[in-house]
């Protein structure tokens, strides 16, 4: 008989992060399916729901199998595994994956490799770059990916390389978040738009895996991540990201700080009282203060008063959403935030330095005095 020994901890792990890759529905019944590949020292574990892919390995303590893969039923083996403990031993017999651990027996239907659509190959290398800092730039800016915008093209990450930086930027139409460093760069520019679907999976995967470095590669119209032990693969969207780059000159704007913490604590306040509502707050930006202010006849109003620094300029008032505000500022971690303001049909542009690190910028158009 067939059979492997694998430790619960790893399956369990694994299998976590095919789930929401076998629970989506495709054209092809397979992809509610992963793929088993086993041999005398490891198991390779493949999904796909033709978007994104996935391709992991686990060890085996022990094997008897040169070579053998099957199909089985991705939600189903999870289910069964992440309620086991300890080693977990599995035979292959009569088109039936066997399951025993301690005094469980469980028998699970299994189905020809065949009809598994097969995974991208010939993945090119770009760049290496360590794991937790390609974390932190995802972090910074996927908070603001739509998740079903009208216009495609804002429905993802886009990722900038060239010879001098790298660059992840998103935006909703009313908000741009950026962040850029100088620490990994390509004499040949590259862009691709990733979707935010394939953006929140790898997160998920470099959050609770250990690993110091990943991979950035292709595979023909696919981006790969690539880590110690497996394979991340997703389409990219074909639609033209916005051209973003004149509404980030901040040439003739006025500089100002705010104490970061308070200056949220407002934002904070100033949201509760919305209650749903799309209502704006109105901030007066005069010498050594911003007075901020919101009023909603259903609910009541706020008023308070900040300090405000570096502001040389004649009195500005501007309106702003303040969950636009509150979402991206939540990301800085500067004591002071550092912005720059123009005018009231102009954005509000926040940006700060991460011990030089990289660099990020969080823009925020005003609410136009006709939706007041």
């Amino acid at each position: 008989m067939n059979t492997f020994v694998v430790e619960q901890k790893f399956l369990s792990s694994i299998l976590s992060f095919t789930q929401p890759i076998v629970s989506k529905k495709t054209a092809i019944s397979s992809t509610s399916y992963i793929l088993f590949q086993i041999n005398t020292h490891e198991l390779v574990i493949k999904a796909t729901d033709l978007e994104i892919s996935l391709q992991f390995s686990c060890p085996l303590k022990e094997s008897t199998i040169e070579h053998l893969q099957v199909l089985v039923p991705g939600k189903k083996v999870f289910d069964i595994v992440k309620e086991l403990d300890g080693d977990i031993e599995c035979a292959l017999e009569d088109n039936q994956l066997l399951i025993k651990c301690g005094k469980v027996h469980v028998a699970l239907n299994i189905k020809s490799a065949d009809e598994f659509p097969p995974l991208p190959e010939r993945i090119e290398n770009l760049m290496q770059i360590d794991a937790k800092f390609l974390l932190e730039l995802f972090s910074k800016v996927s908070f603001l990916i739509p998740q079903n915008n009208s216009s495609p093209a804002l429905n993802g990450l886009f990722i900038e390389i060239s010879a001098q930086e790298l660059k992840m930027t998103t935006t909703d139409g009313h908000c741009l978040a950026q962040v850029k460093t100088n620490r990994y760069t390509l004499n040949q520019d590259k862009r691709w738009l990733v979707p935010r679907r394939g953006i929140f999976e790898i997160k998920k995967i470099l959050e609770n895996t250990e690993g110091n470095t990943v991979f950035l590669g292709v595979c023909g119209n696919q981006l790969v991540f690539s880590g110690e032990s497996f394979n991340f693969f997703t389409k990219l969207l074909a639609d033209e990201f916005p051209a973003y780059h004149m509404i980030l000159n901040k040439e003739t704007f006025i500089p100002a700080r705010v104490p970061k913490n308070d200056f949220i604590k407002t934002l904070r306040r100033s949201s509760c009282l919305l209650s749903g509502q799309f209502l704006a707050t109105t901030f007066k930006f005069a010498g050594n203060n911003v007075k901020v202010s919101l009023k909603n006849s259903d609910i009541g109003k706020l008023e308070e008063t900040l300090l405000l620094h570096d502001f040389d300029s004649e009195p500005l008032e501007m309106r702003f959403y303040s969950p636009y505000l509150l979402n991206g500022l939540q990301s800085f971690q500067q004591d002071d935030v550092q912005f720059y303001l123009k005018n009231n049909n102009r954005p509000i542009i926040f940006e700060a330095n991460n011990q030089n690190m990289y660099e990020m910028v969080y823009l925020v158009m005003p609410v136009s005095s006709a939706n007041v």
